[in-house]
């Protein structure tokens, strides 16, 4: 599919928050393995793969037992569980998240994610209920296991903080894949969340991101591929992989004004803060 060209290695390790390296290999050709290489080439020593249903949480724990460089999310993504519901009923649902419980307690596992609401592409009104009800279950989780919340907010903003606020936060909460404004951004801020920013921050149409990246205290600021999707510029348009984060990482840098060394040693620290995951990269 014309992957892109590596870019400039970066000064200083860091880590890839929310990638989907299965999906990547499916959807661009690129091995897992050749992921991985390709992406310690350019200074993104470790990642975290993220699982959206039963079998991709399952993969991304088997993969984080296989590699040191790797470390899981495990979830049902809001989306499906709007379709397991629909064709399944709540029974159905709930068959699904009985099956995926036990993976939060596995080793290499630093988070329950991707969760939360998608109103996006999701509209009905029993597909957002049921993705509510999932929501509330990866709460519980994250609360019961001592992970990291990973949140999926698409257009669903006021929700989110609405059913947060509702159950209580978990300690760590990560903002995956952030979409809101500079109020939003300090809305969740004041939360104790953690802001992740995609290749998305680096679009021509993206100002109210930048905004809410500047409105980001720095100790709160992630970057993530969210490969193999939002590729950054100025490979827009091509499959997304973890290599591809330096183009995130120095746009960022560069928004933030600050050293792109320094900014590295931020992402690792606060990577580490918000999953406990060493920093040593």
């Amino acid at each position: 599919m014309g992957l892109p060209p590596l870019p400039e290695t970066l000064p200083r390790p860091v880590v890839d928050n929310h990638t989907h390296l299965w999906s990547t290999e499916e959807y661009s050709g690129l091995s897992v393995a050749d992921s991985l290489r390709l992406a310690a080439e350019v200074g993104v020593t470790r990642v975290i793969e993220v699982g959206c249903d039963v079998p991709s949480s399952r993969f991304a724990v088997d993969l984080a037992g296989r590699e040191p460089a790797v470390r899981a999310a495990v979830a049902l993504h809001p989306n499906d569980a709007a379709r397991t519901a629909a064709r399944d009923g709540e029974e159905g649902l709930a068959a699904v998240l009985a099956d995926l419980e036990p993976l939060v307690a596995e080793s290499g596992v630093v988070a329950v994610g991707e969760t939360g609401l998608d109103y996006y592409r999701t509209r009905d009104a029993a597909g957002q209920a049921a993705q509510e009800v999932s929501f509330r279950r990866h709460i519980a989780w994250a609360k019961r296991h001592d992970r990291t919340l990973m949140i999926h907010d698409r257009d669903a903003h006021d929700d989110i903080l609405r059913v947060l606020d509702d159950e209580g936060l978990p300690e760590r909460v990560v903002m995956h894949c952030f979409s809101g404004d500079a109020e939003f951004a300090r809305r969740c801020v004041e939360r104790g969340a953690y802001l992740s920013f995609p290749g998305v921050v680096t679009f021509g149409s993206a100002g109210d991101l930048r905004e809410a990246a500047l409105a980001t205290p720095p100790d709160r600021i992630l970057v993530e591929t969210d490969a193999p999707y939002l590729t950054p510029a100025p490979r827009r348009g091509k499959p997304n992989a973890p290599y591809l984060l330096p183009h995130t990482v120095r746009f960022l840098a560069e928004l933030l004004d600050a050293d792109v060394a320094e900014f590295c040693d931020r992402i690792v620290a606060n990577t580490a803060a918000a999953y406990g995951w060493g920093s040593d990269a």
